[in-house]
């Protein structure tokens, strides 16, 4: 049984780039998270209310505190399980809200007492290889979507053009002259503007904010049910410990550590959330699609985060209409390349046992959901360690016995 925990996993040959840079590349890797970021916050704000101002200001200012603090470009992501509901049931804003500053405070907790820790070591690197691969599967499936959900074949968002996005990605794969992400999305921008010229004349300069309304009891009640509960056991596993070994994987110098992950998901949401925040954390699917794109310092979200700002503080009353327009072919091949890289990191499950652990936690995950998908492999990985379950062959002992025709009698049937 070859099954480990999860930390010390195997170094790759990335060098220790400490000191943060602002280059083409970093700026480049940047945009790898937009797939996920951008039909998030525009399905809460459109559907539920958020206010996009306050939401992107915010996430902006922890993406730059972020970037300087882990030195890594550590994404700052919606939290799925959150955003989801939301927009599935059609939360209000004081819910959404409420919500995080909960799953905030819980967080907090666990990372005070050691808890987070403890979790990490407990966890085999296989059931975490497990939840990596679902998700980089899930984020290729939807890419996938976003590009055949335009349902045409020629347009300034259609198949053809994510065809012509995710030709330029894979033509400039290693380029660092020329950015692949910033062709794509310089390639969206100009489908935008080229279909939609009207939309230039709708910005209006500004920022529209009001304090939220969080005195009401119900909404706090609401808030952690249908939000908080669902969204703990994601953000421990995919924010937390998750994202922690894809960092030593990439980042072997300068890995992010589990309870200042958890911390830092815990006061985002503490600090932000009470001013009109959405709910952040850090995620796998962001690290990884930034890194597939160029990045490789803080500074690529400290350069996202200043951007986010800037629009947040200029045009933030009138950016919904440009979000919501923007062409979901270029959206998805971001996601897509960043889901490949996601699941690529899991190749190195090599022996029956790990791959056997892997493939039913992400298969497991992708059927049910990421906690119960993580029970399932957890469990099975335990049953293994403590030889309840074989699936490889005892090891045979001794000399071999030959019979009459030739084959050895502890292996009759040569399987």
């Amino acid at each position: 049984m070859t099954t480990r925990p999860a930390a010390n996993p195997s170094p790759s040959p990335e060098p220790d780039r400490s000191r943060l840079r602002f280059d083409r590349c970093e700026a480049a890797g940047a945009l790898g998270d937009l797939g996920t970021f951008i039909p998030l916050l525009v399905g809460m704000v459109h559907r539920c209310g958020l206010q996009l101002g306050p939401a992107l200001f915010f996430a902006g200012l922890m993406n730059v505190v972020t970037g300087f603090a882990f030195g890594i470009p550590m994404p700052v992501q919606p939290m799925k399980a959150i955003a989801t509901v939301a927009i599935a049931e059609g939360l209000t804003e004081a819910q959404i809200l409420a919500a995080g500053i909960l799953t905030g405070a819980v967080i907090l907790l666990l990372a005070l007492t050691g808890t987070v820790d403890r979790i990490q070591r407990a966890i085999p690197r296989s059931v975490v290889r497990g939840l990596q691969l679902a998700l980089g599967l899930k984020l290729i499936e939807l890419g996938f979507r976003q590009v055949a959900d335009t349902q045409v074949w020629i347009g300034w968002d259609s198949i053809g053009l994510g065809l012509v996005c995710a030709a330029l990605v894979l033509l400039l794969y290693f380029s660092t002259r020329v950015p692949g992400a910033l062709v794509v999305f310089g390639a969206g921008l100009v489908a935008l503007v080229w279909a939609n010229p009207s939309l230039l004349s709708e910005v209006r300069f500004g920022l529209s904010w009001k304090w939220p309304a969080l005195a009401d009891a119900h909404a706090w009640t609401t808030g952690f049910w249908r939000g908080t509960v669902p969204q703990v056991p994601l953000t421990l596993l995919n924010s937390v410990v998750a994202v922690c070994a894809l960092s030593a994987d990439l980042f072997p110098n300068r890995p992010a550590q589990p309870r200042r992950v958890a911390v830092s998901v815990a006061l985002m949401n503490l600090a932000c959330c009470p001013l009109g925040a959405m709910p952040t954390c850090h995620g796998t699917g962001g690290l990884a699609g930034q890194y597939r794109f160029g990045a490789r310092t803080g500074g690529s979200v400290v350069i996202l985060g200043a951007a986010k700002i800037l629009l947040a503080l200029s045009i933030g009353g009138s950016l919904l209409a440009l979000l919501q327009a923007y062409p979901h072919s270029v959206l998805g091949i971001l996601l897509l390349f960043g889901g490949l890289e996601l699941a690529m990191v899991c190749r190195d499950q090599i022996s029956r046992v790990d791959f056997f652990v892997m493939a039913l936690t992400a298969g497991a995950c992708m059927a049910l959901n990421a906690a119960a998908g993580f029970m399932v492999g957890w469990a099975m990985a335990i049953a293994l360690i403590w030889g309840v379950f074989r699936i490889e062959p005892p090891p045979n002992n001794g000399p071999p016995t030959i019979t009459a025709d030739g084959s050895d009698a502890r292996n009759p049937r040569g399987c």
